[in-house]
């Protein structure tokens, strides 16, 4: 049932972001999917994103949506095994934009255009220090203060509030990768 519900939320969000000028109002929070929208703070999104940022980036948000769930696996890169957070993004830009990112987070922040927090939009690339050191996780984020990663062993692709304790004392910076540059194929 959650898989259905999962996929049924990513395909009413793409519809919402294919016509976000004419949106209707997010489903109802007494029906399952509106209490699954809830619950990951999507209600009031599915109509808006499509209208703040370009279509690439409404697509790569929408296609995240379809893996939540997905388990953690260090190393991790590909849908059938699971990801570890930066196996996540390189995965959904190649798979989605056609756009390769470098491995590592590190890498992937090193590759990426710095951008202020207060810049944020929905695909822009979010940076947390969570090992002590500068740049180990990453997740996209997926507006309204909130993004999506598969976050650690025993964990599954999830969304997440920026504003959490947690989050907030650990977050390096955010980073926007260039969708009109071509693709580098390491």
């Amino acid at each position: 049932m959650r898989i259905f519900l999962t996929a049924l939320l990513a395909a009413l969000l793409c519809v919402g972001l294919a016509c976000a000028q004419t949106a209707a109002p997010p489903p109802p929070a007494d029906d399952a999917l509106g209490s699954l929208m809830a619950e990951k703070g999507l209600l009031g999104t599915v109509g808006t994103i499509g209208s703040k940022v370009g279509d690439q980036a409404s697509d790569l948000v929408a296609s995240t949506l379809g893996f939540l769930g997905v388990p953690y696996r260090r190393g991790g890169v590909a849908l059938e095994t699971g990801f570890d957070c930066s196996g996540f993004v390189k995965y959904m830009f190649e798979n989605t934009l056609g756009l390769v990112l470098p491995r590592s987070a590190a890498q992937q922040a090193a590759a990426t255009q710095k951008i202020d927090s207060s810049e944020l939009k929905p695909g822009d690339l979010v940076f947390f220090n969570t090992m002590r050191r500068t740049f180990s996780h990453v997740g996209i984020y997926v507006g309204n203060g909130k993004f999506i990663h598969s976050p650690k062993p025993g964990g599954e692709v999830r969304i997440e509030d920026m504003k959490t304790s947690y989050w907030a004392r650990r977050f390096d910076g955010a980073r926007r990768v260039a969708t009109d540059a071509p693709s580098d194929s390491q």
